[in-house]
């Protein structure tokens, strides 16, 4: 029974039973290095789409705990990825801020329901040069 509830726990979860001090410091230092990292260039992501540096902030806090929280590996690292900035700023172009707040709700819920279904390890069935072309496609 354990195994199976385990399956189902965040990683973060399963790793708190075994931490102390010494891991503890280690990842008070890496997560203040990816902060530094992760911080200015959320904003600068921000500013490129369109957005207040505030807005960067506010994502890479907000995502960055909720990746640490509910990540599935104990050295997963959750950061802003300046791919998305050209897709973000077209959104926004197009349909505003709430355009914006409904596609990531959307694309929130996909995941859950592929998560969930366990549909989402289907994508390890994808031929690469299939997913290289809808990386750079542009849409009419």
């Amino acid at each position: 029974m354990n195994a199976a509830l385990d399956a189902w726990l965040p990683k973060s979860v399963i790793l708190l039973r075994n931490y102390d001090r010494h891991k503890f410091l280690s990842d008070l230092i890496a997560g203040v290095t990816v902060g530094l990292v992760a911080l200015p260039l959320a904003m600068a992501f921000a500013i490129s789409s369109g957005l207040s540096p505030q807005a960067g902030l506010y994502c890479a806090i907000v995502t960055g705990f909720l990746i640490s929280a509910l990540g599935g590996s104990k050295t997963q690292i959750g950061g802003p990825t300046g791919a998305f900035v050209v897709v973000v700023a077209g959104i926004i172009a197009k349909y505003g801020v709430g355009g914006l707040f409904v596609c990531t709700m959307m694309a929130g819920v996909l995941l859950l329901l592929l998560g969930a279904t366990g549909m989402g390890t289907a994508v390890k069935y994808f031929p690469r040069p299939l997913s290289l072309a809808s990386q750079t496609a542009s849409p009419s």
